[in-house]
């Protein structure tokens, strides 16, 4: 019997392409419950969202012109948490399916190779899981709403669309940018990822945006790029000094009202030239938010999607083997793809619950890898009252961190840390 597949939706098309023996794009979700995990009812779970989820199910093929996704045969075993998160996706596990289900004490967390879908996409699929994880441990009867998925409907096909060529505009939108600077740091011998996690009462956190006249990804940004602004200055003379950027993931979905739970998003890069002089905090904050207001509408992104869909549209390009493509995919990705911003800041904001399914959950988290070239990034996601914002590297200091939390602390905002080291 042949298996369904599907193509690359347009963000994915650059992942087989520029991944490396020792790093690809892959991002974890997770929910913390409030009592043990039971693996088999978990198994089960995985089992039974197969049918919903016909886009999460896959592996990754090599075909001719192009890579693509195929059906498993069967779900991935869920397994125990057994060493730090994001370990390195080998080839042959993204042969067997993309994602992978892991459980620790009353901890689950997913794991998906960035081909699958984006944060916002998959947070639907984790809720969904624990929503059905649930009802199979406690009997109780979770309603389709808040990002849960009802697993006995059918797929809805508006889920599997890839949105990028549905929503691009008729003329590209072409934005050349000044590269950003890029933090120094020895590197971690072997693939280990420093992880350091701020529990962050949400409130708090709120209220210190609401006091600068932006919202919470703008004030995390802004309190980030001051930091990295310090840290250029000390290292190099103002004539040598570079953009800080910060790079900021915009999910579309909202945007132009699409379903999809593809891959959906673009970023942007809000910044600042210290050469021009110093910034304060609130400068940071309104020059940020103006930025983003600028950036983020949808005739700006809808041109935006139009410049990374119309390689993919190019008769000529569609006739080029896959293995022609691969080397100058990657070569554009390092002249490009990670030149623009300094670091990720990838807020995936307030995650609503169901009434029924909230008094079983403590909180959720969100960790996205380092980048190849770079080697800090940072993740955000509130739940339940509770923000917890992961920053990971892949170098020995942990100078970017101190600073940022300790930033917080100065305003006001007490902060909890966790390490994994």
């Amino acid at each position: 019997m042949s298996r369904i597949w599907m193509p690359l939706d347009n963000a994915a098309l650059i992942f087989p392409a520029i991944r490396r023996r020792n790093w690809n794009n892959v991002f974890r979700e997770s929910v913390t419950l409030r009592e043990e995990v039971d693996p088999v009812l978990l198994q089960r779970a995985v089992e039974e969202l197969m049918p919903r989820f016909p886009s999460f199910y896959l592996r990754l093929k090599q075909g001719v012109f192009w890579y693509y996704l195929e059906e498993v045969a069967s779900p991935p075993r869920v397994q125990e948490d057994y060493a730090y998160p994001l370990t390195f996706m080998t080839k042959r596990e993204m042969g067997r399916c993309c994602l992978r289900v892991f459980y620790f004490r009353n901890r689950i967390a997913v794991e998906f190779f960035h081909v699958l879908s984006d944060g916002g996409g998959a947070m639907i699929y984790l809720k969904t899981l624990t929503a059905r994880y649930l009802s199979l441990r406690y009997g109780v009867e979770i309603p389709a709403e808040e990002g849960v998925l009802d697993i006995r409907e059918a797929p809805d096909p508006q889920e599997l669309e890839d949105s990028f060529q549905k929503h691009a505009a008729d003329h590209a939108a072409y934005c050349p940018e000044a590269p950003a600077y890029r933090l120094p740091g020895k590197r971690e011998l072997g693939a280990f990822l420093r992880l350091v996690t701020g529990v962050i009462d949400a409130e708090s956190l709120r209220a210190a945006a609401h006091a600068y006249g932006c919202t919470v990804t703008v004030l995390l940004a802004a309190v980030m790029g001051s930091c990295i602004l310090e840290m250029q200055d000390e290292q190099l003379p103002p004539k040598r000094q570079k953009q800080v950027k910060i790079t900021i993931p915009v999910d579309l979905r909202r945007l132009f009202h699409s379903r999809t739970l593809r891959n959906f998003s673009l970023t942007v890069n809000p910044g600042v030239d210290p050469r021009l002089g110093t910034y304060t905090l609130r400068e940071l904050c309104a020059m940020f938010t103006h930025q983003l207001a600028a950036e983020i509408t949808p005739q700006r992104m809808a041109g935006r999607i139009a410049e990374n869909v119309e390689p993919q549209r190019n008769w000529l390009l569609k006739r080029v083997p896959v293995c022609l493509k691969t080397p100058v995919m990657r070569a554009v990705y390092n002249r490009r793809g990670e030149r623009l911003g300094c670091i990720n800041i990838s807020n995936l904001g307030v995650q609503k619950l169901p009434a029924a399914m909230a008094p079983y959950v403590q909180r959720m988290e969100f960790i996205i890898g380092v980048q190849y070239s770079y080697p800090n990034n940072c993740s955000v996601v509130t739940a339940k009252g509770v923000t917890t914002i992961n920053m990971i590297r892949s170098t020995e200091s942990a100078e970017l961190e101190r600073r940022f939390f300790s930033r917080l602390v100065e305003l006001g905002i007490p902060v909890t840390i966790e390490t994994n080291r």
